[in-house]
């Protein structure tokens, strides 16, 4: 079996251009790029134990993840649907409503592990 490794390199490359396309044009991710090292500062000041840093890793990533999902679902509803239509705004309704799942989730897991470090900085 022949395996491809300039096609895999070049698939690479299309995903880094499809988060390069959407950083700094999408106000919500960069929202969340930009709270990023202000979590992960928040972590290493708190001494977050591995379990925690590795929630929270996975919480930055899927909110991110849900993002760019969120971002190629409006832009392929332009696409079919550039005039405004009903269907058109619910698809992109549902697909902000997931984005606001994942973000409000990985608030709730954050308030989980940053609260104790925060009560015992009060002592």
């Amino acid at each position: 079996m022949h395996y491809d490794y300039k096609k895999q390199l070049r698939s690479f490359g299309y995903a880094w251009k499809g988060i390069r396309s959407c950083i700094g044009k999408e106000q919500n991710l960069s929202f969340h790029l930009l709270a990023t090292p202000t979590v992960v500062a928040a972590g290493f000041l708190a001494g977050i134990t591995r379990t925690e840093w590795m929630l929270v890793i996975l919480c930055i990533g899927l909110v991110i993840a849900a993002e760019l999902f969120n971002s190629a679902i409006e832009q392929l509803v332009n696409l079919v649907s550039p005039q405004r239509h009903p269907l058109a705004g619910r698809v992109k309704d549902i697909a902000a409503g997931a984005v606001l799942v994942c973000a409000a989730t990985a608030a709730i897991i954050g308030l989980i592990i940053f609260i104790p470090y925060l009560t015992r900085l009060r002592l």
